[in-house]
């Protein structure tokens, strides 16, 4: 087990994390779930009839973590390749003679890490999805505020027409929901993992089924058809979740730091007394869309670590499995940092229309090319209208320059000129997408 607090951790591990998340993660609460796995095994026997229930409940009662040493069963894990084993001595020795012999009876190791790891997992979850409801609530805030707010869409870098911030911000809200129904899914599918030592749950005799699933229901997981020691789905289902969230919050980052950027400035992190620069007085970084963002680009290796280790080798993983726990951990770490400051960067998020119409107004109309190619489209045939229109953009003053080209004048008048350079006329279906957005948050269906 890895320590509680090592020096990296103390300095840097905030910076990714969330306190509320984290403290799910640690080694003292992974402890618990292990121990929590351990009661849950011996009540479930008892259920089915294979132990006294008072023997259960006697087991169940040394199944509290401060009776026992992380730091201490970390470090005997070495000797087994895991912490189950030692744990499980440990265990063994605290209850009375009688209750010794059904202490982890008919389990594996794998049978209750894995389960520790959902339930952890699933622990973890609860404060996430909250840290995902307010970014999402935010982020419907933006979207209904600024449903008309006129802005420039950039493609390849460059500006290419108009759109509004509410229909960015709605991408924003669509992402968040999408991903936190997917996480919240993985993680409720999570199931429990009882197959004792090759996945025949031979040791418990005609009641194996049985006591599989009751061991599920003592631990509020999801019970699982078959053992699924080496059928990883799973973990890849919620590693993918884990991913995707990661890499919606991480676009997210990735807008607000190219809005905030100093020459465009059509947004600004709020947040009082954050961003400040070390050696440069005036700066105002985007903090939290830069940390989302390094989370974003930690992800994908986490994730392709866990499908990588998802072969694993007939009833039991020579090391597939053992890859997985710190990966899951630390995907879960840096969901769980990256939902909560993707709430805090958009809930005080500081939006500059004015400065948005400023950068739409800053080509002279160039943006609404499209749009006059358009209205030139029927008279002149699509291609003809795109090169009369490219001629105009050669020079200085775009609507001077269509003006004085006879081919767009023969088929345009002034006030349809100046209708086709209006950017609020060429929105398409920017705001009923916005509401088709906001609808599906409200609804709750994604």
């Amino acid at each position: 087990m890895r320590p509680s607090s090592s020096p990296s951790e103390a300095l840097l591990r905030g910076l990714s994390g969330a306190v509320e998340v984290d403290a799910e993660l640690d080694d003292r609460h992974l402890l618990q779930a292990l121990l929590d796995a351990e009661a849950a095994l011996a009540r479930a026997g008892a259920d089915a009839g294979l132990l006294p229930a008072p023997v259960a409940e006697e087991i169940a009662g040394h199944c509290q973590a401060d009776r026992y040493d992380p730091a201490a069963l970390g470090a005997a894990a070495d000797a087994a390749g895991n912490p189950v084993v030692p744990l499980v001595r440990r265990l063994t020795e605290a209850v009375s003679p009688s209750a010794r012999p059904w202490v982890h009876h008919g389990a594996t190791s794998q049978d209750i890490l894995d389960s520790a790891l959902a339930l952890v997992v699933t622990r973890a979850a609860v404060p996430l999805l909250g840290h995902l409801d307010t970014a999402a609530g935010a982020a419907a805030d933006l979207t209904r505020t600024h449903r008309d707010t006129l802005m420039v869409a950039r493609t390849l870098g460059q500006q290419a027409a108009p759109t509004t911030f509410g229909l960015k911000a709605a991408g924003w809200l669509l992402g968040l929901h999408q991903a936190r129904d997917r996480v919240a899914q993985a993680c409720a599918a999570l199931p429990a993992q009882l197959g004792g030592a090759v996945g025949t749950l031979a040791g418990y005799g005609s009641t194996g089924l049985a006591v599989a699933d009751r061991f599920a229901a003592h631990l509020g997981l999801a019970a699982s058809p078959l053992p699924w020691h080496t059928r990883r789905q799973p973990v890849l289902d919620l590693a993918a979740a884990l991913g995707g969230l990661l890499a919606a919050t991480g676009k997210i980052a990735l807008d607000v730091g190219l809005l905030a950027q100093t020459e465009i400035g059509e947004v600004t992190e709020g947040g009082a007394g954050r961003g400040g620069s070390s050696a440069m007085p005036h700066k105002r970084n985007p903090v939290d869309s830069v940390l989302v963002a390094a989370a974003a680009r930690r992800g994908p290796g986490l994730v392709g670590t866990l499908f990588a280790a998802a072969g694993q080798e007939h009833e039991r993983a020579t090391g597939g499995w053992h890859a997985e726990w710190e990966p899951l951990l630390d995907l879960v770490h840096l969901a769980g940092g990256a939902a909560a400051r993707t709430a805090r960067m958009l809930t005080d998020l500081r939006v500059d229309p004015q400065r948005m119409r400023a950068n739409l107004d800053a080509t002279g109309g160039l943006l609404l090319a499209e749009a006059v190619a358009t209205r030139l489209a029927p008279a002149l045939g699509r291609a003809t209208a795109h090169q009369v229109v490219a001629r105009a953009t050669t020079g200085a003053g775009f609507r001077e320059a269509l003006l004085a080209d006879p081919e767009v004048t023969a088929h345009l008048s002034v006030t349809d000129l100046d209708a086709a350079l209006d950017p609020a006329g060429w929105l398409g279906s920017a705001a009923e997408l916005v509401d088709r957005a906001l609808a599906i948050h409200e609804g709750g269906s994604g």
